[in-house]
């Protein structure tokens, strides 16, 4: 225990890797990077390496060391600053122009079921927080925010798909 906290016990590079594939939003690292960098940290002393049975096979089983927290401790206490936007959905609208306002409509249309996928994984993650008393509060705080930029995107594709729509046109040959 530190500071009255459970400390991490551990973690594989695959554990990792799938905590991420399975929340998705915030999988932002290559696939590669789970391998990699907890190697790295270990080899810095920020993590201890140790190896356990895994099913196949032996597996590299990590877990943050006194001076890993210590990092991550001095880390917290600076400043955050904002993060560039990183939108594949900004992009498209900022191509209209050049590809066509009722192509980029249907592709990012196409948003609202991978948007739906991610609010599933919201309600699942939701519910695993609620089996780790000590983080809870942290991991719901996430999940909030996640929700509205999630609803802020479903709101960009409405107005998208209303901005875009094809226009009705003006018969010819009736009077008005």
């Amino acid at each position: 225990m530190r500071g009255g906290q459970p400390f991490c016990a551990g973690a594989g590079a695959h554990d990792l890797l799938r905590m991420a594939q399975r929340g998705r939003i915030l999988a932002w690292a290559g696939e590669s990077q789970y391998y990699v960098e907890p190697k790295r940290l270990a080899h810095l002393d920020y993590l201890d390496a140790r190896k356990e049975p895994g099913k196949t096979r032996e597996r590299t089983v990590y877990a943050l060391t006194e001076k890993g927290l210590a990092a991550l401790r001095g880390w917290a206490e600076t400043p955050v600053h904002f993060t560039p936007v990183k939108s594949e959905l900004l992009l498209r609208l900022l191509i209209a122009d050049l590809v066509g306002e009722a192509a980029t409509r249907r592709g990012i249309g196409a948003l609202r079921e991978d948007i739906a996928d991610l609010l599933d994984r919201l309600e699942q993650s939701e519910a695993s927080a609620q089996t780790l008393p000590h983080r809870r509060k942290y991991l719901l705080l996430v999940s909030a925010f996640l929700r509205r930029l999630l609803d802020l995107r479903l709101e960009l594709v409405d107005e998208v798909e209303r901005e875009l729509a094809p226009k009705a046109r003006k018969r010819s040959g009736t009077k008005s």
